[in-house]
Order: structure tokens, then sequence, then C-alpha cells
């Protein structure tokens, strides 16, 4: 019943300003009713950071800013929702408008810039729904006019360490000035010591919760080989690869949307972060799991994504486009190609192709 509102919807949202439509979407969410999802086929359970997920496909960071809408994200048919980005004290973002469709690239890009609630009422929002089934992930900002960014993130992981299912440290967003420095080798390693830290402490108390750290897809090779060095040595449960470009393709059709400030995401995006995503799976070198975002918009793509190095994948723009009815086709077609290759389980191609993503062009 939700799938088919929101297909009827669809048209009237693509009609509104983008922002006055996102927030009419939650809205719904929020009043909808909530049924059982649908049992997934076995096949695309997945086992990854200590979590047992019913199905790969998850809801990126960014469209649950505030942890309103996780339980009908999650009856939508999501394996698993990412809330936030939250940071500490509540704030405003960036002036809008701040977020622009591109239709003919099937692209979308933001420079939100981390407005959000701050933690408090997302956390009663969560401890509200205590008890609930589904995996839940906090992804933790910090605040653009924080003096000690580090002790922001910290501070998200202390938060929601009694209601996160796992913890998404995001340092790639381009829309806060100076964060993506914090993917630089001394910073980062300061980070995420002291978020991990902060984890630790408060495992005695809720149990130990996994980190995953987000990146962007526009790093060096050299910065690469750094940020998953220092993620290694830490010991993070995982990584997500990637988060928006500030990249602008030569092909993008929607030239003069093209020039706005922000990060693109959608479908331009998913070469770059797919081999971004390959580049990461040959340097961790199983150590731990990798979440693939950027560009999904079929089975066909989520199932690129996974030979690239994957075992869950996330998406959000191209909802936008597609419907909410994409995430049971994503999760159809993925059964289907699993039963015509002979595959029980999608582990078996998790980074099959990883060698070929990073192949000098």
């Amino acid at each position: 019943m939700l799938g088919l509102a929101g297909a009827l919807a669809r048209p009237f949202l693509l009609a509104l300003d983008p922002e006055t439509a996102h927030r009419a979407t939650i809205a719904a969410l929020k009043m909808a009713p909530l049924p059982a999802p649908a049992p997934d086929d076995p096949r695309l359970a997945v086992a990854a950071f200590g979590l047992a997920f019913p199905n790969p496909v998850g809801m990126a960071a960014g469209f649950d800013k505030n942890a309103e809408a996780p339980d009908a994200l999650l009856a939508l048919g999501f394996g698993f929702a990412e809330v936030g980005t939250l940071t500490p004290k509540a704030q405003p973002g960036n002036p809008r408008p701040r977020l622009f469709r591109l239709p003919r690239d099937k692209a979308v890009i933001n420079r939100f810039g981390f407005n959000n609630e701050g933690h408090a009422p997302a956390h009663a929002r969560l401890v509200a729904r205590a008890g609930r089934a589904g995996i839940v992930g906090v992804n933790v900002g910090a605040n653009k006019d924080a003096a000690d960014r580090a002790a922001d993130y910290a501070a998200g992981v202390a938060a929601f360490a009694d209601v996160a299912s796992y913890f998404t440290i995001n340092v790639s967003s381009p829309n806060t000035p100076g964060l993506r420095d914090l993917q630089q080798r001394g910073a980062l390693d300061d980070l995420l010591a002291r978020a991990l830290a902060a984890r630790d402490e408060a495992a005695e108390r809720c149990g130990r919760k996994p980190v995953l750290l987000k990146i962007a897809p526009d790093v060096t090779q050299g910065d690469l080989d750094d940020i998953v060095e220092v993620a290694r040595a830490r010991g993070v449960d995982g990584m997500i690869v990637s988060n928006t470009t500030i990249s602008r393709p030569a092909s993008l059709a929607e030239a003069a949307t093209a020039k706005e400030t922000g990060g693109l995401s959608g479908r331009p995006l998913f070469d770059l972060s797919t081999r971004a995503l390959a580049q990461t799976f040959a340097r961790v070198e199983g150590q731990f799991p990798l979440i693939g975002v950027g560009g999904i918009d079929s089975a066909e793509t989520a199932w690129r994504k996974i030979e690239a190095g994957a075992s869950l994948v996330q998406l959000y723009s191209s909802l936008v486009y597609e419907g909410i009815g994409l995430v049971g086709a994503i999760k159809s077609g993925l059964v289907e190609r699993l039963t015509k290759s002979g595959r029980t389980s999608l582990t078996e191609i998790v980074g099959a192709k990883a060698a070929e993503w990073t192949r000098p062009a």
C-alpha cells in the first residue's frame, strides 16, 4: 500500500520545489500505516559488522536527517535505514535553495550543510522505537562552528550508543567548509581514535556498536592509501564508499544546473564511486566489509556494485526519479540473477570484478 501511494504521489512531488517535496515525503511517511514488510528471499540475507541484514538494500543517510521515519522506511522493504547526518547542536544548514534536480541526468545536487535538529530530538525518537525490529544506523557529524570537530563525532557516538545499530562517521560531505580535511591521515587518526574510544566506553552499558567510516569519491590514490591504512590500524568495522562528488562530468545534459555548488549524486556518480569502491576493496584485503553507494538505480547497478566489492548497498537519489517501487525491483532482480547464476548467496560475488574496476583506463 505504501509503495502504491508513493507511485501515485511521485508526479505531484516532482512538480514541487525539491526540498518541499522532500519534507512532504517525510511527513507522509510519518503518518503512513506500518504493515510488516514481506519476508525477503533468504538468499538476500547478509551478515556484516556483526549484524544480520534481511537484504542488502539500505536507505542512505541524508533522507531521514532527524530520525523521523526509520520504521516506515523498513516497512517499505529496505534491509536497513541510516538516519542523519546528526550534529550535537541544531543548525539550519546553508541557505535555500540548496537542492537541485538534474532530470535528464537522473541526478541531484545538494548543498544542505548538515541541516538538522541536533542530537536530542533524534535521540528521543529513536528511544521511542526501542524494541522494534530492524537495523537503524546513525550517521554523525560536526557542527559547522565547532572548535573541536573530532569531539563532536565522539559526542555523537556517546549520545546514540543506546539506540544505534551502527554508526557512520561522515567526514566526506562537501558542504561543510573544511570537513573533508578530516580525511587527512593525522586528523582522521585522531578522530577515529576518539570516536572508537567513545564507542568502547559505552559498550559495557549498551553493547559494542559497529563504527563505519564514510569517504568521498574524489580522494587521490595516495589519500585513499592513508585512509584505509588508518581505518585498518584503528580497527573500524567497515567503510562506506562513497559520498557525493564535487566533480562535474562533461557528459551532464543539465549544464546550467550543473554549475550549482554542492555534491552531485545519482546516475552520473556510478562509475566514479564504484571505481573508488573497488580500489578500497583491494586495499582493505578482507579486513572488514564495505557498503557501496552512488548511482544505484536498478538491480543491474546494485549487482555491479556488489561485484566491485560491496557487501551491502545504499541508495537515495534514484528514488526521486524511480519511486519507492525501486527497492522491491532491485531485490527481485538480485534474486533473479542469483537463480540464473546458480548461486545461493550474494556473498559469492562480493568483489568478483573488483580487479576490472581498478585497471587503469
